[in-house]
């Protein structure tokens, strides 16, 4: 707290302004100089806070990152912007107009929903993540909208809200928490809030089992850039038991459609990796439609199919090689033909891409995917190109 309190003085800012694009090996070089003139606490306060400024500069974007106040978990555990405000305008979409954010953080749903014009409660028992997220509401223009209350999540009265958003902490003290009984506060809780609300989003682990999704939500998977960044149970959007895959930057959208799993066939001449988004959506069958295909093998997410089908939900290859898993063949097949960039994918197998890389050496001036898997059971490799 006394960090913060210092930063945010007209010297404490003054000192973030100079300190901002500090590289990590000039830090000690650049206290020794700075403490000639200003308190040591305060030097240190504004190193540490550039260095997580730096750091969520991928979540946040530069010019908010440079004005915001990050404590380490607040960093770590937030809400990448880009995610946010999809689901700020999903919000707006059902027509909500106010929001209570529930272990709100260091803000950064609910600068997202107040950016969406949604007036916001952001809620969270600790001190210095309540202050911090009440100096971002006011560095970035938005303290109107965004009303900061330090308290316990279950003891607050949400009745006067359209909506309540709630992400419950998922790390510990000994890492990450895997069990959604063991969130912060639990899962249940979180649930037994959303049901008492017009309508609800609960961020949860992308992990979660499906079968413990309460079968009155809507359950949305999320990936931005390919990466699978969270899962989102609805409550009150009209789509009970509804599975839906998002993919970000779009938004594209893939709903279930309840179809049977793919039946396994031969392997054709090109591979569908679908987004992990999908896979956690349990949503590869609607994949493998779009595309006309099977599964190479029935517990692996790799479609195979004999036309190139161009979709937004998975990235296609054309295969050239089929062939049983042995590295020196391989070697002998890149070396012929003088590949030197080497993409190695797995699923089903126990090699490591690095340790695979290692073993082969390539060379020259050509690229090549290779995807190690399994056909019919049969460890396998296949050698291709992404589709253009």
């Amino acid at each position: 707290m006394n960090d913060l309190a210092l930063l945010l003085t007209p010297e404490g800012r003054a000192l973030l302004d100079e300190v901002r694009d500090t590289e990590p090996a000039r830090e000690l070089a650049v206290a020794t100089r700075l403490r000639r003139d200003h308190p040591a606490e305060l030097v240190s306060a504004a190193l540490g806070q550039a260095r997580l400024r730096q750091r969520a500069v991928a979540k946040f974007g530069a010019e908010d990152a440079g004005r915001m106040f990050f404590t380490p978990n607040g960093v770590e555990q937030s809400t990448r912007g880009s995610v946010a405000a999809y689901r700020a305008r999903r919000l707006t979409e059902l027509g909500v107009t106010s929001v209570a954010d529930l272990c709100c953080g260091i803000g950064g749903d609910a600068i997202a929903l107040a950016r969406a014009g949604i007036r916001v409660l952001a809620v969270d028992r600790d001190p210095l993540t309540a202050a911090a997220a009440r100096a971002n509401a006011e560095a970035l223009g938005l303290a109107e909208l965004i009303e900061v209350r330090e308290a316990d999540v279950t003891e607050v009265d949400t009745a006067g809200y359209d909506a309540v958003f709630a992400d419950p902490a998922r790390r510990g003290g000994r890492g990450r928490v895997f069990d959604p009984e063991a969130y912060s506060p639990p899962l249940s809780w979180a649930v037994e809030t959303a049901r008492r609300a017009p309508r609800a989003a609960l961020k949860i682990a992308p992990g979660i089992p499906h079968e413990i999704v309460p079968p009155e939500a809507e359950a949305e998977w999320i990936s931005d850039g390919g990466d699978v960044k969270e899962a989102v149970l609805w409550f009150g959007t009209g789509a009970p038991g509804a599975v839906r895959a998002t993919l970000l930057p779009g938004p594209r959208t893939l709903l279930g459609r309840g179809l049977p799993d793919p039946a396994v066939r031969p392997v054709g001449r090109y591979l569908y990796e679908p987004d992990g988004a999908v896979i956690r959506a349990h949503l590869v069958a609607e994949v493998a439609e779009e595309v006309g295909g099977g599964l190479l093998d029935a517990t692996i997410a790799y479609v195979t199919a004999d036309e190139p089908r161009p979709t937004p939900y998975a990235t296609g290859y054309e295969i050239t090689d089929h062939l049983p898993f042995n590295v020196k063949r391989l070697k002998a097949l890149l070396r012929e033909r003088e590949v030197g960039t080497l993409t190695v994918k797995k699923r089903g197998s126990a090699v490591e891409p690095e340790e695979l890389r290692r073993k082969v050496r390539p060379q020259g001036p050509n690229a090549a995917t290779v995807f190690l898997t399994r056909v019919a059971g049969a460890p396998t490799m296949l050698i291709g190109q992404p589709l253009a």
